[in-house]
């Protein structure tokens, strides 16, 4: 049985927050020691506190993490994701960041997370927003992206609220 992977979405380096960097570390670990493995976009910010946050866990093996570029070269994936996919896609890459996962973890974000959310929508994925540290995350959870879905984007307050969830939808 393959392990259930979950994306993970938000702000690079420079929107990335202190606040939201620890955080991230916290959700990586959760989500490993739980049993999932984690897609992102394997650059900074978000994306590295996750895959961080994944090789403090107990349950932490290599291979948990995985990362999506956008560029070609590898070199360009932080330093704690284990497997580097450089896809060369530029920002088209958020729909395969979003496509990979089971379920999809959204933690604040501008940009690039908004198109991730509107990804993760039409696909009907599993969409969980963290309402705690602003961005697009919060601006989303509890509404609806439009009318095609009848269900609106999960929203969570609390780690343990997004794990609870996780689960629930992945059941």
């Amino acid at each position: 049985m393959r392990p259930k992977i979950i994306s993970v979405i938000g702000p690079n380096a420079p929107g990335c927050t202190p606040v939201i960097y620890d955080f991230g570390v916290m959700l990586g670990k959760t989500l490993i020691d739980e049993g999932y493995f984690i897609v992102c976009g394997g650059m900074g910010g978000l994306m590295e506190a996750v895959c961080k946050g994944a090789t403090k866990a107990k349950h932490y093996t290599k291979g948990c993490t995985i990362g999506i570029l956008p560029t070609l070269q590898k070199s360009d994936a932080n330093e704690f994701c284990d497997v580097v996919i450089p896809s060369g896609l530029g920002i088209a890459r958020n729909q395969l960041v979003v496509n990979a996962g089971d379920a999809v973890v959204a933690i604040g974000g501008g940009a690039g997370t908004l198109s991730e959310i509107a990804f993760a929508w039409q696909l009907g994925k599993p969409l969980i927003c963290y309402s705690g540290l602003g961005g697009w995350s919060e601006a989303m959870a509890g509404k609806m992206v439009d009318e095609r879905m009848r269900n609106k984007i999960i929203g969570a307050e609390s780690l343990e609220e997004i794990i609870a969830h996780v689960k629930r939808v992945l059941q």
